[in-house]
């Protein structure tokens, strides 16, 4: 993806993010409160300066009572019987990140009990402290093209092929890098835990991204 078109993604979550801020009636310093990051990482993403991980995006969303696909589109429907989403190929909301760009798939749809994405896992170097999530909740990921290597807290690493998966509870640490000369493509599914819709997940963000002294992707 070009520079410039990561600049209109980031711009055009900016907006969005500034819409439901001032929708709610708060200023930045309450937004921030309300979803665990600091001023200056909220300013920073409103402005379009920031590109956020996951992990904040999980906790923007949280403080403000929204799925993660609203932080992207308004969302047309609802928690209703008889729902469906149709995405057709190439379609879906784009973030990108210095590790990840992920598409996110039947955005559309609010108050899911998973958020589906399609990702792209780069090809690139990492320090060894960088790059590591921890969050309420469950991952399962299917590998659809190259190698990817998956990190956890509990666990020995393990590379994974094109046709292998994994389950996780995100509340390990964890992170998941690119074991191969190109860039790999993988299924990803983020589900909350006990039920909940994604966005609703109990408790503060402790121990997410940002958290001092634990090795895992800052914020800011």
């Amino acid at each position: 993806m070009s520079i410039d078109a990561v600049k209109e993604r980031q711009s055009a979550l900016a907006e969005r993010l500034k819409s439901l801020r001032l929708g709610r009636g708060w200023t930045q310093g309450q937004a921030g409160d309300a979803s665990g990051v600091s001023v200056s990482t909220w300013s920073k993403i409103e402005n379009g300066l920031m590109s956020p991980t996951y992990d904040v995006l999980l906790r923007l969303a949280h403080g403000l009572g929204v799925d993660v696909a609203e932080l992207f589109v308004p969302a047309r429907e609802h928690m209703g019987a008889g729902r469906r989403s149709v995405e057709r190929a190439g379609e879906g909301e784009i973030h990108e990140t210095p590790m990840y760009r992920h598409r996110l798939l039947c955005s559309q749809l609010s108050h899911k009990r998973m958020m589906p994405f399609r990702s792209t896992i780069k090809a690139r170097d990492l320090a060894a402290d960088e790059g590591w999530s921890r969050h309420e909740g469950e991952e399962f990921v299917y590998v659809l093209e190259g190698a990817v290597e998956l990190h956890t807290e509990y666990y020995r690493s393990v590379v994974l092929q094109a046709g292998d998966s994994f389950y996780i509870d995100s509340r390990m640490r964890h992170r998941l890098v690119n074991a191969g000369p190109r860039d790999a493509e993988v299924l990803w599914l983020s589900m909350a835990s006990s039920g909940a819709p994604v966005q609703a997940a109990p408790g503060p963000w402790a121990g997410s991204a940002g958290a001092a002294g634990q090795g895992e992707e800052r914020d800011e």
